[in-house]
């Protein structure tokens, strides 16, 4: 009998962010705002539906295409496009042929793959994250069997990256270590590296062989797609292998369809063909096929000259609403003589901000005010409207 097998399990706690929102639905408050979840809302508050999107699922519902499987690394034409995207068109990675691109459930699925692709493939034992990241990071490692290690990327007296920090931990890493690097819009943070700081990590991954993964979830929401994607493109042009995880949830509001990439850059086309032998396996063992519908919709817009203008401007709005809203919170938490200085929230990039609020006074927050954040002080600035943002701006004077 095996009426014990489950007997020693003991309950883990809910994830930190995605159980706010249960807690946000059942408030009855009408002032309630939720700056948990992190996704992009629009001034209503309603995540939108965007013109492109709708214009790709209209013409995709008219073709009537048979619900088959798709091939383990997705479709041929998506991840070609995903490559171009992030690399650059005329990038010698994509010429070559040395990067390998598979579709993904995801940002969270290329990472999962990508671990798995690291410890089963090549042996890597130790992963490497930020002090903080964002929490998932930890987690994905760990179940893919590696132990994990953090480096310290944060100063809160300085409200910016602590740099020779981080400089310091990374040195000290073992050589083939897997590190996990946010290529832009640092979650939780929002607090990005200089160009020249990003050489210099290149330069120690170089030196110490170290394995760079870079997570890339929000492109396009810091400066735009060319801008934010020059992280990788230094990496690109290092010599460096590595590899990179990318999204579309944010960009293209498709979180529920969970389409992404993993791109794994070698030294050859050759290196190349092997390792995606290897991320087939992976991607049998996790999930067998990635979603199609989701897939073509995104293969759709990038493929097509004139949605993608479409696609590019509408993200440009969705990444100028946010920049307003940062200043806004500033703004209101100047104008009402607040005990801190809040002009930080300007100075970081993407859907996060890393506010500086204790765990107790996030606690205050959701109890007093029906305002709901992660215990770690990380809001959504998304979460933000014309409408809520004064009242938010009191309440955190109010618990500050």
């Amino acid at each position: 009998m095996n009426e014990k097998v489950f007997a020693d399990v003991t309950a883990v706690a809910d994830d930190p962010i995605l159980s706010l929102t249960g807690k946000f639905l059942a408030d009855p408050r009408d002032c309630k705002v939720n700056l948990g979840v992190g996704m992009y809302l629009d001034e209503t508050g309603v995540t939108p539906v965007l013109n492109v999107v709708r214009k790709a699922k209209e013409a995709i519902a008219k073709e009537s295409t048979p619900h088959t499987y798709i091939p383990q690394t997705g479709f041929p034409l998506y991840d070609s496009l995903v490559q171009k995207l992030i690399f650059g068109v005329d990038s010698e990675v994509v010429t070559s042929g040395r990067a390998c691109t598979v579709q993904t459930l995801g940002g969270t699925g290329a990472l999962k793959l990508g671990c798995d692709l690291m410890h089963w493939a090549c042996g890597l034992k130790l992963g490497a994250t930020s002090i903080p990241t964002w929490t998932n990071h930890n987690d994905i490692l760990r179940l893919a069997g590696y132990a994990v290690q953090g480096y310290r990327y944060y100063d809160a007296e300085q409200n910016a990256v602590n740099f020779e920090a981080m400089v310091e931990d990374l040195k000290a890493l073992p050589e083939n270590t897997l590190v996990i690097l946010h290529a832009c819009c640092h979650n939780p943070t929002g607090y990005d590296l200089t160009t020249d700081q990003w050489k210099e990590v290149i330069d120690i991954c170089k030196a110490r062989s170290l394995v760079p993964f870079l997570d890339m979830a929000y492109q396009g929401f810091k400066d735009g797609l060319d801008e934010d994607a020059s992280t990788i493109r230094l990496f690109a042009q290092s010599g460096l292998s590595f590899l990179a995880a990318s999204s579309f949830s944010k960009s293209f509001n498709l979180y529920g369809e969970r389409i992404g990439a993993l791109t794994v850059v070698t030294q050859s086309a050759d290196e190349a063909r092997r390792v995606q032998t290897h991320l087939k396996t992976c991607a049998r063992a996790n999930y067998s096929n990635p979603p199609a519908f989701g897939g073509r919709i995104v293969e759709r817009v990038l493929a097509d000259d004139a949605l993608r203008s479409e696609w590019i401007e509408e993200l440009s709005s969705m990444r100028n609403r946010i920049r307003q809203m940062r200043e806004a919170l500033t703004n209101e938490m100047k104008a009402i003589g607040a005990k801190r200085d809040f002009s930080f929230v300007t100075q970081q990039a993407g859907m996060f901000s890393f506010t500086g609020l204790t765990p107790e006074q996030v606690d205050r927050l959701a109890a007093e005010f029906g305002i709901y954040a992660v215990r770690n002080g990380r809001i959504c600035i998304c979460g933000l409207n014309e409408k809520n943002v004064g009242y938010v701006a009191k309440s955190f004077a109010a618990v500050l």
